[in-house]
C-alpha cells in the first residue's frame, strides 16, 4: 500500500498543467494493445515500443540483449554466452507468463515444459519493430499472456529495389553477416533477409574453461500483393537453423562437457484481407509454428542416447475491425489452434499428444469524452483437456487538453492452460489439471516538459495468480499438479528521457519488483525448506542508464555509454544442490558504443562490452560475457 500511495502522490504532483507538448508532433502508432492501429496517447495499457530507428542505432546482435537494457520490467537471463538458452521475464513473472508473436504467429513451444519460448535464436538485423504490452493481456492474446505480450515485426520491402549488408566481427571468434534484398511498388512488396552468425564462444558454465560454440543460419522472407482496393494478400516466413554446445553438469570427474544441441525454429503465415468499405476490415490467417530440438549429451563417447523434442502449432484465425465512427470501434475474432508435441527422452519411451483451443474475443474502444479513451474486452476459450476459461480487460486513458500529460490505468484477468508436457508428466496423463488464473492492475502517468526536453513515464503494477502448475517430487515420484498458493508480483516502473542539448541525451529507466512465490511458501506438503520467498532470478531493483554524446566538431561521430545495475536475486542451486536456495550477487556492467557515419552511406561502429570485465551471473553457475569487442559496418538505408 505504501508503494501505491507514493505513485498516487507522484501522479498528483505531475498532473498540474504545464504549457508543453509531447516530444514528437507526429503520434506514435501502435497495433499490439487491441490488434488495430491507434495512437499511443490513447492507450491505457503500459506499452514499450522499439521501432526501426532503435534497431538501426543498436549494435546488439541478439534481441534479448537489445531489450534488456532499454525498458522497464524486462528481466533477461541466459545460461551462458551468446546462443545459450535465454528468457525474458515481464513484471517479475516466469517466462511462461509472457506470450511471444513474430509477424502475428504465436511462438510458444508446444514441446517445452511450460509451453514457453526461448529468446536465444532471434537476431536483431531482421527486426523492424517490437511492441511489449505489460500486464494481463489474455482477453486479446489468450492463454499465457498474464505478465504481458511481446509482439515482434520483421522488416518489410522498401520502394524501388534495395540491397543491404551488415558485417560484424567480435571477440571469441564471433562473425555475423547479414544480407537483404527488398522492393516495393503500388501493388507488391517483398523482402528476403539472410543471416549467418557463428561464434567459438566461451564456457557456458563457470566451472570450466572449454569453449561452447554456437551457429545460427536464419532466413526471413515476406511477400504482399494488393489485388484491388478491397482485397490484399500477405505472407511471412522465418526459419532459424541452429547448433550449440552447452554444459549440463558441474565440473565433476564424470563431466566431459561435450553436450550438443541441434534446433530448428520456424514460423509462417498467409493472410487474406478484405475491406468492403472504409469502416470494416476482415482478415483471415493460416499460421504455423514448428520447433525441433535434438540434444545429445555425450556424442563423443559413443553414447547415442538423445533427447528428441518437436512441437508444432496450426492456427486458423479470423479477425475483424469495425469502425462505427471516428470515436468508437470494435475488434473481434475467432481462433482455432491445435498444438502437437512429441518427445523421446533418453530412448526410454516416446510421448505424443495434441490438444486444441477454440477462442472467440472482442475488444471495444471508445472516446468517451474529448479527453477520455476507454476499452473493454472479453475472451472465451475452450481447451480440449482443461475445459473453459474466460478473461476480461478494461483500460482507461485521460489525456489533458495541453497534450503533455496522460493518466492511464488497466485491470485484467488472465489464465494459462496446462501445457501438453505438464498434462503428460512422465507418461502419466493428469486429467484433473486445470488452468492457472490471474488478475492484474496498474496505474500510471506519462508527462512531458518540452521546455526542459524531459519526458517521464511512471507506473505501479500488481499481478496475482493462483492454481500454479508445478512439477514436484511427492511420494517418491515426480508429479505435476496445481499448487494451492498465490503468487504475487508488484512494483514500480519509471522511464525518463532527457535531451539536455543536441549534443547530450540521457535515457534512464528503473524497475522495483517485489515478488512472493506462494506456490512454494504456501504449500503444506512441500518437502524442501526455502529461506527466501521471492521469485527466482528476479532482482528487486534494476537501473539502466544510456548516455549519448555527439562529439563537438565531429558531427558524424557519437558515443553511447550503457550502464546497468542489477540488484541481488534468488536462484536455485545446480547439480547436487538442486532446489536449495542460493543467491545471485548484484552487478554493474558498462558498455561503450562508438559510431561514425561515412559518406552518409555507411555506419562504422566499435563496441566495448563489459568494459570493467565484471564477473557476474544471471543464472547460478552459468557464465556471462566477459570484456569483449565488436566492430562492423552497415549500409545506411
Amino acid at each position: 500500500m505504501l508503494m501505491l500511495k507514493r505513485i498516487i502522490q507522484l501522479i498528483i504532483i505531475l498532473s498540474f498543467p504545464i504549457n508543453s507538448v509531447f516530444a514528437a508532433d507526429i503520434p506514435i502508432i501502435v497495433i499490439a494493445p487491441s490488434k488495430k492501429a491507434q495512437s499511443v496517447s490513447t492507450v491505457g495499457t503500459s506499452v514499450a515500443v522499439f521501432d526501426e530507428t532503435f534497431f538501426k542505432n543498436s549494435n546488439e546482435l541478439f534481441l534479448g540483449d537489445a531489450l534488456a537494457t532499454n525498458s522497464t520490467s524486462i528481466n533477461f537471463f541466459q545460461n551462458g554466452g551468446q546462443g545459450q538458452t535465454s528468457a525474458v521475464q515481464l513484471r517479475g513473472l516466469p517466462k511462461r507468463y509472457s506470450t511471444v508473436y513474430i509477424d502475428g504467429v504465436k511462438m510458444s513451444d508446444p514441446a517445452s515444459p511450460s509451453n514457453d519460448f526461448n529468446f536465444n535464436h532471434i537476431l536483431t538485423s531482421q527486426i523492424a519493430r517490437v511492441e511489449i504490452l505489460k500486464g494481463n493481456q489474455s482477453s486479446v492474446y489468450g492463454s499465457g499472456a498474464i505478465g504481458g505480450t511481446i509482439n515482434i515485426t520483421t522488416k518489410k520491402g522498401e520502394p524501388g529495389f534495395q540491397k543491404n549488408i551488415q558485417y560484424n566481427h567480435a571477440s571469441h571468434g564471433t562473425n555475423n553477416l547479414s544480407l537483404s534484398f527488398s522492393g516495393a511498388d503500388e501493388n507488391d512488396n517483398f523482402r528476403i533477409g539472410l543471416e549467418r552468425f557463428h561464434t567459438n564462444g566461451m564456457s557456458a558454465m563457470t566451472h570450466n574453461d572449454e569453449k561452447d560454440r554456437y551457429r545460427n543460419n536464419t532466413i526471413v522472407a515476406n511477400y504482399a500483393h494488393k489485388f484491388s482496393e478491397k482485397i490484399k494478400f500477405e505472407s511471412n516466413l522465418r526459419v532459424a537453423e541452429t547448433y550449440s554446445q552447452y554444459d549440463k553438469e558441474l565440473d565433476t570427474a564424470s563431466a566431459d562437457h561435450s553436450e550438443e544441441l541441434d534446433a530448428l525454429q520456424s514460423s509462417s503465415n498467409i493472410s487474406l484481407i478484405y475491406e468492403p468499405n472504409s469502416q470494416f476490415i476482415n482478415k483471415l490467417t493460416l499460421a504455423n509454428t514448428y520447433i525441433e530440438r535434438i540434444a545429445a549429451e555425450t556424442p563423443n563417447s559413443g553414447n547415442i542416447a538423445q533427447d528428441n523434442y518437436y512441437g508444432t502449432r496450426y492456427g486458423f484465425i479470423y479477425s475483424g475491425n469495425y469502425n462505427f465512427n471516428l470515436d468508437n470501434s470494435v475488434v473481434f475474432g475467432f481462433e482455432r489452434e491445435e498444438d502437437k508435441m512429441g518427445y523421446n527422452k533418453d530412448m526410454a519411451g516416446r510421448i505424443d499428444d495434441h490438444a486444441y483451443v477454440t477462442s472467440t474475443y472482442f475488444d471495444y474502444q471508445s472516446r468517451v469524452t474529448n479527453n477520455i479513451y476507454a476499452t473493454f474486452g472479453s475472451r472465451f476459450d475452450e481447451h480440449k483437456h482443461a475445459g473453459n476459461e474466460d478473461s476480461h480487460r478494461a483500460t482507461l486513458a485521460y489525456l489533458f487538453d495541453d497534450k503533455s500529460t496522460k493518466l492511464k490505468s488497466s485491470y485484467g484477468t488472465g489464465f494459462r492452460f496446462p501445457s501438453l508436457y505438464e498434462l503428460n508428466w512422465l507418461n502419466s496423463f493428469n486429467s484433473s489439471m486445470k488452468a492457472e488464473t490471474s488478475e492484474s492492475f496498474d496505474l500510471g502517468i506519462e508527462k512531458s516538459f518540452s521546455n526542459l526536453g524531459l519526458s517521464i513515464d511512471a507506473s505501479y503494477f500488481n499481478i496475482k495468480y493462483n492454481d500454479t502448475i508445478e512439477g514436484w517430487k511427492g511420494t517418491g515420484t515426480w508429479e505435476s499438479y496445481n499448487f494451492p498458493g498465490v503468487v504475487e508480483s508488484q512494483g514500480l516502473e519509471l522511464v525518463s528521457k532527457w535531451k539536455k542539448s543536441d549534443k547530450l541525451n540521457f535515457d534512464l529507466n528503473y524497475t522495483y519488483t517485489s515478488t512472493y512465490d506462494g506456490a512454494e511458501q504456501d504449500d503444506p506438503d512441500k518437502n524442501h525448506a526455502y529461506t527466501m520467498a521471492q521469485m527466482v532470478r528476479v532482482p528487486r531493483n534494476i537501473i539502466n542508464l544510456a548516455t549519448n554524446i555527439k562529439i563537438p566538431g565531429y558531427k558524424n561521430l557519437d558515443l553511447t555509454l550503457n550502464t546497468k545495475w542489477s540488484d541481488e536475486a534468488r536462484d536455485y542451486g545446480n547439480g547436487n544442490r538442486t532446489y536449495q536456495d542460493e543467491g545471485l550477487d548484484d552487478y554493474l556492467v558498462n558498455d561503450l558504443s562508438i559510431k561514425y557515419n561515412l559518406w552518409n552511406t555507411y555506419n562504422l561502429f566499435f563496441d566495448i562490452n563489459n568494459i570493467l570485465d565484471e564477473k557476474y551471473e544471471t543464472v547460478r553457475d552459468y557464465s556471462q560475457m566477459d570484456r569483449s569487442f565488436n566492430f562492423g559496418i552497415r549500409r545506411v538505408y
